[in-house]
């Protein structure tokens, strides 16, 4: 075998021991995945996604090997016509074996990749689901843009590079047969001295001969070439629905009226190059080829000159009339695609008339005003909660629960277990030992104890509830946002449960989620995790289970790819006592015609298609669909059939806690800034801008972009309180506010989002101006000057905007923390604002008995500022708790001696004179 032959062999055996490699790591991912998704239930789900891309796949396979093996034959067999070769037969079958490995390899390469890339696509194309909408240029359905163009765009992309490819093959196959048979003529030469070396002569050895050679592949492809750049003009005028060119996003008037007619006359003149090729080739006239190329290059560059000059002379004079009717596409659709044609415009009269009256007859609302944070709760959380070091509390989430018959806001954290911080990380802690996270906290998001930190409503290891109606009864947490890699359960390792006192309680796993452990099981998770240990471990048995994708955006996203889920979820107590996450799931697109794209990604269409619950101790995850609207969802159901269910079998008390996501609403109110402009000449002129509006957070000297916040209060015009998600916007680069976003959450009204837009003749303050006059009143001033010093710092928490019947109340916590490391921050103030006036006081209820003159509020704030059990009569308990009250209280003594609060000084010391009494009483009966 000659040299080039060799490492032709070579090469293709790299090849076939790559795709060797490949296949049996296959075959162990199919087999690990099968298992798991008949574990979780969706073994159909996964079954669909194989046997698509086994659809997809296969054909390509077989065509492209067929394909590329019969073409470099043909290169063969023509190369050695033209060169008068008479092959030897076994040489030919040695290549032509290469031939065929080389195009198995190529084949089974390049429709792996397809397939991969195009399953989802290809069911989404024969599967898709009319939007009923159809785009105002050529009058096609919303749903050939989302569901088949992508794919049309796919396979031409793929036709480009296979192309490529076969053009690169083309030149290397050439170079291996002149190389092969110049080398065997050397070896002829040298054995036969006589040998006849004009053979060799027409041996071709320059590019221009190579040229020649191949010049019917090269027509081939020059043909393929012409009919792709035809069909690359045909698709792109469709694209330009995508085109941002004109005043507003979208086609524009010199788009239709120029580019459109450029791509058809491209499109044509392709076609006719590759007709002309084929008619040069077979009547030998090579140069009359480039005749039509040549025309289609001149036609691009006169176009675009063409374009230019209708732009700046015709379009930009008369902007505005050429645009309008393009100016009203862009509006419509992109309202269309945000859902923002849905907002229901109303107005709020923002009147300056709240009275004690209002504000006693509006009690449900005053009584979940927030006066904390989630930042600094979770600070808290870390501190006191926190526990041992390797329960993290992720994120804090707010909720709302019905706590003796009323609906509390509340702040909720599920403690999770932290494997990376364990302080022994070895294989058996990490996987077997060390698996689960345990309990939640929840505090009031209106209630602080006397130091400043939530009150807390559940809290401790086990879960304490203070309250009644709350309570955790299956407080391990498998399954959360904090947990990774795989864990054995059913081991003779018992697992630990929770730290108590000096020694630790253990459980066993008593859920029914893992795969169980068999030999063959065992050797092919060992496998897949590559972890010899799990083969080879003493401790696993039959009986033993492995619990893989316990992070719970793995886990979901592994049973629905195609999907896009929120990065939020959040913890649910069911009435049951058990723990749930709720996690928000995704549809979108960048192909909605006419639709400008988000804050400058190529996101331009989303909809909260399905909400997805996920057992946090048996690892369930159920898909609920709750916007039945949305055909890209409705095309997935197809597709799926038994992923989703109906949102009305959700079950009653999770529902009770579904919740409009911030994400979601945020994209809808970053888009509405401009979009709630409905004029095309107002939109055009940018008269009507609105942005974000804007406040003074924590020491940041500039001003931040405010955050959708949920609050609970009572619209305007409704009966009762409701829990809500709402945001501010100002005037574009303005600070006065124009209006209030508000999306409802609870029961039937879900989903419904309310403009409340501000009369145009008042000045109503925004955020941020309310944040200046706080910080230029004079007491407040100088408080916070006084606070900020002696090794403290003063956090400015988030500004809540709270409608109050057809007024605006603004409320700010104050906090103070230590420079120390680790201290806690607390909430010693509270600022309230309404019209003009700003005012600060311990308590919400005393700031607005000082705005309002609100009789017996004080008390009534010091009261509920206080946990249930603070006064000094009611203290019982243990030890433990009793010392925990002493320090409790000494720790707010101390604080007001630091603010000069004689009053509450007196107060604590008092009450902590109780509760050392007690503790003497309490060691006395010992």
């Amino acid at each position: 075998m000659n040299g080039g032959i060799k490492k032709t062999v070579v090469a293709v055996a790299v090849v076939l021991a790559v795709v060797i490699v490949l296949s049996f790591s296959n075959v162990i991912g199919f087999l690990a995945d099968y298992n798991w998704f008949k574990e979780v239930g969706y073994t159909s789900v996964y079954l669909r996604q194989v046997f698509a891309k086994l659809i997809v796949g296969t054909p390509i396979f077989a065509v492209l090997m067929a394909f590329i093996f019969l073409y470099l034959i043909g290169i063969k067999k023509s190369y050695y016509s033209h060169m008068n070769i008479v092959p030897e037969n076994s040489h030919e079958k040695k290549i032509n074996g290469i031939i065929l490995l080389f195009s198995g390899a190529m084949g089974f390469a390049y429709s792996f990749s397809l397939a991969s890339k195009f399953w989802i696509e290809m069911l989404r194309f024969t599967n898709s689901t009319s939007f009923n909408i159809k785009d105002p240029i050529f009058s096609k359905d919303v749903g050939f843009y989302v569901f088949k163009l992508p794919l049309i765009n796919e396979i031409f992309n793929s036709l480009i590079g296979f192309l490529v490819f076969l053009l690169f093959i083309t030149v290397i196959f050439y170079f291996i047969l002149v190389s092969d048979e110049a080398s065997k003529g050397q070896r002829t030469f040298e054995k036969d001295i006589d040998l006849d070396v004009r053979r060799f002569r027409n041996i071709a050895s320059t590019p221009m001969q190579l040229f020649t050679l191949a010049m019917n592949q090269i027509v081939t492809i020059a043909v393929v070439f012409f009919m792709i750049v035809a069909l690359r003009n045909y698709l792109d005028t469709f694209n330009l629905l995508y085109s941002s060119r004109g005043a507003a996003y979208g086609a524009s008037y010199t788009d239709i009226k120029i580019t459109l007619w450029v791509y058809r006359v491209q499109m044509i003149l392709a076609l006719v190059s590759a007709g002309v090729i084929v008619y040069a080739y077979m009547k030998k006239k090579l140069k009359l080829a480039l005749v039509a190329p040549v025309i289609m290059i001149a036609v691009a560059l006169v176009s675009a000159g063409v374009e230019n000059l209708v732009q700046n002379f015709i379009v930009s004079p008369n902007e505005l009339a050429k645009e309008r009717e393009y100016i009203k596409h862009s509006i419509k659709y992109t309202q269309l695609a945000y859902s923002l044609d849905k907002i229901v415009e109303k107005d709020f009269a923002a009147e300056q008339n709240l009275d004690a009256q209002k504000i006693t007859d509006n009690n449900q609302t005053i009584k979940n005003i927030s006066v904390n944070d989630q930042g600094p709760v979770k600070d808290v959380f870390k501190q006191i909660q926190g526990i041992r070091t390797y329960y993290k509390f992720n994120d804090i989430d707010v909720d709302r629960y019905t706590i003796g018959n009323e609906t509390r806001q509340v702040f909720i954290a599920a403690r999770e277990l932290d494997s990376e911080s364990l302080q022994s990380k070895t294989w058996l802690n990490e996987h077997i030992k060390y698996t689960h996270g345990y309990g939640i906290v929840m505090a009031p998001v209106n209630e602080v104890t006397p130091s400043g930190q939530p009150n807390l409503f559940l809290k401790n290891i086990p879960p304490v509830s203070s309250v009644g109606g709350i309570e955790v009864k299956r407080p391990e947490i498998y399954f959360g946002e904090v947990a990774s890699g795989y864990i054995v359960v059913g081991t003779s390792e018992k697992e630990f449960d929770y730290p108590k006192g000096d020694t630790n309680a253990f459980t066993e796993y008593e859920g029914k989620a893992g795969i169980n452990l068999g030999f063959f099981r065992r050797l092919l998770y060992s496998i897949d995790q590559k972890s010899f240990k799990l083969l080879v471990s003493a401790g696993i048995d039959s009986n033993s289970k492995i619990i893989l994708h316990r992070n719970i955006a793995d886990r979901v996203n592994k049973i629905a790819p195609f999907m896009q889920f929120d990065q939020d979820p959040y913890m649910v107590l069911s009435d049951e006592g058990r723990l749930y996450w709720i996690m928000d799931g995704y549809t979108l697109s960048d192909r909605y015609p006419y639709s400008e794209p988000f804050d400058k990604s190529r996101l331009n269409y989303i909809r909260n298609s399905c909400k997805v619950v996920v057992d946090a101790y048996n690892g369930d995850v159920d898909f609920y669909i709750v916007d039945e609207s949305d055909p890209i969802v409705n095309t997935y159901s197809k597709i799926f059939k038994g992923l989703f269910k109906s949102f009305d079998d959700m079950p009653a008390d999770l529902r009770a806690h579904v919740r409009y996501p911030k994400t979601y609403f945020n994209i809808q109110a970053t888009m509405y800034q401009d979009y709630h402009m409905n004029d095309a000449e107002v939109f055009y002129n940018k008269e009507d801008r609105w942005q974000i509006a804007r406040e003074t957070f924590e020491n940041q000297e500039e001003p931040v972009i405010m955050e959708p916040s949920y609050t609970t209060f009572k619209l305007p015009g409704d009966e009762k309180a409701e829990f809500l998600l709402s945001i501010p916007y100002t005037p574009k680069q303005k600070q006065n506010m124009v209006s209030l976003l508000v999306v409802k959450n609870d029961g039937d009204s879900y989903g419904e989002i309310i403009d409340y837009s501000f009369p145009k003749n008042k000045n109503i303050l925004g955020p941020y101006q309310v944040e200046s006059k706080i910080e230029n009143q004079p007491e407040i001033s100088e408080k916070l000057t006084q606070w900020g010093t002696g090794g403290s710092k003063v956090i400015r928490g988030h500004l809540s905007t709270i409608p109050i019947e057809n007024s605006i109340l603004y409320v700010e916590p104050l906090y103070i923390k230590s420079d120390t490391q680790d201290s806690i921050p607390e909430v010693k103030r509270i600022i309230v604002a309404y019209g003009d006036k700003v005012v600060m006081a311990e308590t919400l209820e005393k700031a607005l008995s000082q705005m309002f003159g609100i009789e017996g509020a004080e008390q009534a704030g010091a009261e509920e500022r206080q946990p249930t059990e603070a006064a000094g009569d009611e203290i019982s308990g243990d030890l433990a708790s009793l010392a925990g009250k002493a320090a409790e209280l000494y720790e707010a003594a101390q604080n007001a001696l630091k603010e000069g609060s004689w009053a509450d000084y007196g107060r604590y010391i008092e009450e902590l004179g109780g509760v050392i009494e007690k503790i003497k009483q309490y060691e006395e009966n010992q």
